[in-house]
This record gives C-alpha cells, structure tokens and sequence, in this order.
C-alpha cells in the first residue's frame, strides 16, 4: 500500500480549474485562487483539508498514515503519509479537498465523482 507522487498529480490534474504553485519546499494546489492542498515532494507527503469531523477520524483510525497539519474553525487540515495509502483513499480524500473549497457553481456542475 504506497501511492507514488505521480499518482497524486494525475489526481490532481484531473481536478477543474486547479493552478499549482511551487515553492522552495512544497507545491500549494489552488482551485479558483483558494488553497485545497500541498504536496511535499522531499517527505512523499500531502496535506488536504477536511471538515473538522473527518480530520478528527483520519488521525483517531491511522494516526501512522494521518497527523494534523492544522485546524481553523471551519475546517481540518490533514498530512497524508503517501506509503500508507491506497489509490481509491487518495482519490476520495483530494476530490473531497477540492469540493470543499471550489465554488458551488463549479462543485455543482462535476458532481459527487472526480471527472476524468
């Protein structure tokens, strides 16, 4: 159980309207100019945010594949370990990343399914 970076950007690529912005140390993935996730190539780690709720339950069930990376008092940041994680987790979790931060219109017109 390990997915591999490559993996995690074909992910994203399939997502609308994502804009990638590196960094010294980490890329930041932003939909319509909002922060959905980072990537952390050097530790194979990815950051997604959550609702509180499914941050909370990632780190209680896996807390060796989930930390906290940080909370606001809307949603919960989370570090995904990518050599504990299956593709399909992967998938759900970054299209959940994404939903939550997109605007209505554009989460209206994808669906519950990642495109592509």
């Amino acid at each position: 159980m390990s997915v591999p970076i490559t993996s995690f950007l074909q992910i994203i690529d399939r997502l609308p309207e994502v804009a990638a912005v590196p960094s010294a140390n980490y890329t930041t993935f932003k939909v319509q100019g909002r922060t959905f996730g980072y990537l952390w190539e050097e530790t194979s780690t990815v950051g997604l945010k959550q609702t509180l709720a499914e941050q909370r339950a990632l780190v209680a069930e896996r807390p060796e594949v989930f930390e906290i990376q940080f909370t606001t008092p809307q949603y919960g940041w989370v570090v995904v370990y990518l050599d504990g994680i299956e593709l399909d987790e992967l998938v759900e979790l970054t299209y959940e990343a994404w939903r939550l931060t997109a605007s209505d219109t554009l989460v209206e017109a994808y669906g519950d399914r990642l495109p592509g």
